[in-house]
Formats: structure tokens, C-alpha cells, sequence
């Protein structure tokens, strides 16, 4: 017995500590020695022993979770706080700085009267501090001021010939910057600051940017809302009753309501662009492979199916392009030689010859809202007259591809990896009803899809494609069927003759706690991602009231839940933003920035 105590509670890892199997292990071996009658009191009690250790291990975690949170909170609240101080400091010496006008500039025209010095560094970064601090008391869309910018603003001339001189940049909180936590909204990444910056973040500053604050994420990145235990939810700026979106959704709300005009994302299903869609600015999805990801903190690396990439997000698409050359220089090329060394092709973008483009309103999985099928018809209409051809387009195969490429790709562990970077941590209700399926056993998975069937094909289908792909060998035949999907899909444009397409993208705005409801919904965006397609977001209209009229009268394609679900979602969405997306092959960025430009300014000459 003596020796038994000594094994539980010595050692270097405290007893609350240990998992029950090791500690079981301990009381075995001691059973071996005495006799039958009393091991068999002594099993019970051990037993008993066993489930105080689980609860104490229990409340130890919660507790070490509290104090991790509440660490991070106490960060983030310190970094605001000193960054109104240096405002105000700012302010009283400065009091003939006009704010208001240097927020109404596009980014070419601040880049360009910062070059020329009719404005300069430090007026632009503390008008722009200024509407983020403000912003932020509204929407919750920081996870903390880069204090670090402050210095960086007085050693600003030495790239006073970068593209983005002078210019603030948000970045998305996966985003490595150095001395900062990388999270992705889960509690085991807190207090593990990464050593150096990501390549991304390197060749903003290499280009006179100063990254100045980090923007909030869902609760493990997979999921297109952004609420996380860690710093709670952000709000959409044009109805604090709508989300923002997500995974980049921080950043969509700091630049849909002023206070960033350019920002860094990342999307792995949509993750840029349905933010940009919410939120009603412009989003860029480039072709995976374009921009480094070095540095990127994700929650499924090593996942190959369906990549995730980083990408812009600005008020408009001039933005993106100019942030796109910026960032594809002999800088990061050097940097992170895995990146094909293809600058901006700039004549590309500026081009106008004729074009001839797909174009969807229904992906034939979810039924769009009234308003995303209108813009489609209505920016369809608009490129006709401008001289483009349009031919209807329809995707391959769509619903086997969701379930078996796209979740079974993502997910093909079963969601094991993602659950365990959730364990000891509190659930975000904006990730609860999503996760709640991956914590069933595989057999119990298998079991409710037979018995659903009858009601919901889709649940059905995507509740086994849940269970994962089973085995290495079954993984690889899964990536050899979305190679062979891209080779069909490429065949299929070119047999159409198409440069370009035209589609929906999921919106407006969802009432909160809808996105972890309808992950289907993403089909819109998801599909690019396995592609591996440039995909961009453009935002071209707003919710009419006719929109909603219509809206009563919505049955979805499968009259399911999931179509239920997905009326309530959007509706009491008059007046907000509505967007399009356009897309093109692989490595054509800028065909499709182009075609982005273009839309843009169509929509403007109708609306005049």
C-alpha cells in the first residue's frame, strides 16, 4: 500500500493531473500482491477513487481555462486602453487633423497623397486608430491592438517607396505577428506567442504598411460565423442583430464599418468572401499556392483536400488589386520560395476585350434567397450590354461532391483533430449545433443517417460523410477523386468555352446563430476552394423590400430543415448588403480581379 501511495503522488505530474488509465495501471499492479477478497473491496474503491479524479481533472481544466481566458481578455483590454491614451495624447497636439476626410479616401487616393506628402503616416494611422477603437465598443471585432505599430510608425520613412506606404493594415488574429498569440479562438492556443512574423506580415511592412490591430475569428476558424469563447461575438456594422460572418469575420466588420480600408484573410470555404458578402465590401479568394501561408495558424494543418489560402478584403476592388501587387514581389517570392515567383500581371487586369461567362443562380443544392438570385440576373444584364457573352452554366455533380469530396476531405478524421483542440474548452453557441454531430460515435453516425433518410436526404448524406474516410489507403483514393473532379470541371469550362463565372454568394447577413445550423449553405463558396479556383466577392446591391415579399413564399429545393432553417436566417434583411461572385481558373487572378473591377463599375453607372 505504501508503495502505491508513493507511485500516485510523487512524481514530477500531480495525480489531478494524470489520466485515470495511468493511474488504473499503478492500482493493477499493486492488486497483483495481495489476496483475492481484498482486492476485490480494493477494485471498488479504486474505481470509486478513479471517477473523483476525472471530476477533479475536470474542474482543474475549467479552471486553468478561466485564468487562460481571462489572461487574454485582460491583454486585449490593456492594448485598447493605451492605444485611446496615445490617441488622445495625439489629438491634443494635433487638433487641426481632419479625420473625417482622410476615412472618405479610397486607398489609391490616400497612397497617392501620402507619396506625394500632402498627407502624412501619422495623420492617416491615428484617424484610422481612432474609428477602430470606436468601432470596436460596437461590433467586438478586435482581439487586440498591435502596440508594436506605434514604433514602427516612427521608423516609417526608410519605406517611403513601398507600394503601401503609410498604409494601416488589420490582419486576421491566425495571422502570425511576432510577441502575439495566434489562437484561432480555441483556449489551447492561448499564451504560445509566435517567434517571428508570417511572410505575409513580413512583405506588408517591406511595403510601408503597418499592421496595427488583430481582428476576431470563430471558435476554431471552421465555421463561416465569429464568436469564441476567448473574446466573445462580433457583430454585423450595418445590424447588430446579423453576424458578421466568418471565419474572417473580424475583419469584415473593422472594413464594412470604416474603420480598416484594408485587411488580411484567410478562407477555406468561403471564410473571406461570406464576411465580405455580410458586411458589403470586397473580398478576394486567390488561387491557393498565389500568396504564402507561412506563418498562417490553422486548426487542420496538413489537410489537403481543400485548401485554405490567404487572401485581401477592402472596401473595393482597386484595394485588392493594389494589395495583390504589393504582396507578389521578389520580397516574399525570397521569403518563402515554395510560391511561384508570378508578379501582378497588371495588364491583365487592365484589359476590356470581351469575355464570355457562365453564370448560375441556383447551385441546385440550396435554393438562394430572393436577393442573391436577383443580383445575379441584374449584373448578368448589366455585362450583356457592356459587350460580354453570358452563357448558362451548371456545376457537376454538386451534391455527391459536398458530401464525399468537400466534408469528407475537411473532416476525413472524423472531426477528431478539430474536437481535440476543443477539449477543456467551453463551447461557443455560435459553434454549438455544428460540432454537436461530430462528438457522436462513428456507429451511432451511421445509425441516425439510415434512420433520417426518409426525411432529410441531405442530413442524411452529410452526417455519413461525418464519419470520415476511414483508412490511409480510402484518403488517397479520396484525393485522386478531387484531382479527378478538378480535370472534369476544367473540361467541362472549356467545352462551354468560358473565361469566366458568374454566381450567387451566400447572403445577407444571417440572425444570429444560424451559420453553425446551416453549414450547407456554403456550398456557394466551398466549391472554389476544392477547385482551387481564384474566386472574388463583390458587393452590388442591398435587401428591397420586394426581396422580402418574396422571401414568404421561399420552400428551399428540398423543403427540409436545413431550407426552414435557411428562410428564418436571412429575413428581416431590408437594407443590407448583397453581393456576387465571380470566379476564374486556376492561376488567372487577375482575369478575375478584372472582372470584378468591371462589375464594380457597372453597378456604379447603373445606380448614378
Amino acid at each position: 500500500m505504501q508503495q502505491l501511495c508513493r507511485n500516485l503522488f510523487s512524481g514530477p505530474t500531480p495525480w489531478c493531473l494524470r489520466q485515470p488509465e495511468s493511474i488504473m495501471e499503478d492500482v493493477k499492479f499493486f492488486l497483483q500482491d495481495i489476496e483475492p477478497r481484498k482486492a476485490a473491496l480494493f477494485t471498488g474503491a479504486a474505481c470509486v477513487v478513479g471517477s473523483v479524479v476525472v471530476l477533479v481533472q475536470k474542474v482543474y481544466k475549467h479552471r486553468e481555462a478561466k485564468a487562460k481566458i481571462q489572461k487574454a481578455q485582460n491583454r486585449r483590454t490593456d492594448s485598447l486602453q493605451r492605444a485611446e491614451h496615445a490617441v488622445l495624447q495625439y489629438k491634443k497636439s494635433h487638433p487641426e487633423n481632419d479625420s473625417a476626410l482622410i476615412l472618405t479616401l479610397s486607398l489609391s487616393e490616400l497612397t497617392k497623397k501620402l507619396q506625394e506628402g500632402s498627407l502624412n503616416p501619422e495623420e492617416v494611422f491615428y484617424s484610422y486608430m481612432e474609428k477602430t477603437l470606436d468601432l470596436n465598443g460596437d461590433l467586438n471585432c478586435c482581439t487586440g491592438i498591435l502596440l508594436e505599430s506605434f514604433d514602427q510608425l516612427k521608423t516609417l520613412d526608410s519605406n517611403k517607396k513601398g507600394l503601401l506606404y503609410g498604409v494601416p493594415v488589420s490582419i486576421k488574429e491566425n495571422y502570425g505577428y511576432k510577441n502575439h498569440d495566434s489562437s484561432c479562438g480555441v483556449i489551447i492556443n492561448l499564451d504560445q506567442p509566435v517567434q517571428r512574423d508570417s511572410v505575409l506580415v513580413e512583405v506588408l511592412k517591406k511595403q510601408g504598411a503597418i499592421p496595427f490591430v488583430k481582428t476576431n475569428v470563430p471558435q476554431a476558424l471552421l465555421s463561416y460565423d465569429c464568436g469564441n469563447p476567448i473574446y466573445g461575438q462580433t457583430l454585423n456594422p450595418h445590424n447588430l442583430n446579423k453576424t458578421s460572418g466568418g471565419s474572417s469575420g473580424g475583419e469584415g466588420a473593422l472594413i464594412g464599418g470604416g474603420g480598416s480600408l484594408l485587411g488580411m484573410g484567410s478562407d477555406i470555404g468561403g471564410s473571406i468572401r461570406i464576411p465580405a458578402s455580410f458586411c458589403g465590401i470586397c473580398g478576394f479568394k486567390p488561387t491557393p499556392g498565389r500568396l504564402s501561408l507561412q506563418g498562417l495558424s490553422s486548426i487542420y494543418r496538413g489537410q489537403k483536400s481543400v485548401p485554405s489560402c490567404p487572401g485581401p478584403m477592402a472596401r473595393d476592388v482597386d484595394s485588392l488589386a493594389l494589395c495583390m501587387q504589393a504582396l507578389l514581389c521578389d520580397h516574399m517570392f525570397s521569403l518563402d520560395p515554395t510560391v511561384p515567383p508570378l508578379p501582378f500581371n497588371a495588364q491583365v487586369y487592365q484589359s476590356s476585350k470581351p469575355l464570355r461567362i457562365g453564370y448560375l443562380e441556383n447551385d441546385g443544392y440550396i435554393q438562394p434567397s430572393p436577393s442573391m438570385a436577383r443580383s445575379v440576373r441584374e449584373v448578368k444584364a448589366l455585362l450583356e450590354a457592356a459587350g460580354h457573352t453570358l452563357v448558362p452554366y451548371r456545376h457537376l455533380n454538386l451534391n455527391h461532391i459536398i458530401c464525399e469530396l468537400i466534408v469528407k476531405g475537411i473532416l476525413a478524421d472524423g472531426a477528431i483533430t478539430l474536437l481535440g483542440k476543443l477539449e477543456g474548452n467551453p463551447v461557443d453557441p455560435t459553434l454549438r449545433s455544428q460540432i454537436m454531430p461530430y462528438c457522436l460515435p462513428i456507429w451511432l453516425k451511421k445509425t441516425l443517417s439510415f434512420l433520417i433518410r426518409p426525411f432529410s436526404i441531405r442530413a442524411s448524406d452529410i452526417l455519413h460523410s461525418l464519419c470520415g474516410v476511414g483508412s490511409v489507403q480510402n484518403l488517397w483514393k479520396q484525393h485522386a477523386a478531387v484531382e479527378d473532379y478538378i480535370k472534369e470541371t476544367i473540361a467541362e469550362w472549356r467545352k462551354c468555352k468560358i473565361d469566366a463565372l458568374l454566381c450567387p454568394v451566400t447572403g445577407p447577413a444571417f440572425n444570429h446563430l444560424y451559420c453553425g445550423k446551416l453549414t450547407p449553405a456554403a456550398s456557394y463558396t466551398l466549391l472554389f476552394n476544392l477547385l482551387q479556383f481564384p474566386a472574388g466577392v463583390v458587393t452590388v446591391s442591398t435587401v428591397k423590400a420586394e426581396d422580402e415579399e418574396e422571401l414568404k413564399h421561399y420552400k428551399g429545393i428540398y423543403q427540409d430543415q436545413w431550407d426552414k432553417d435557411f428562410k428564418r436566417a436571412v429575413s428581416g434583411a431590408e437594407g443590407l448588403p448583397v453581393a456576387v461572385q465571380l470566379v476564374t481558373l486556376p492561376w488567372q487572378d487577375e482575369l478575375c480581379l478584372r472582372l470584378m473591377k468591371e462589375v464594380e463599375q457597372l453597378v456604379k453607372q447603373s445606380t448614378a
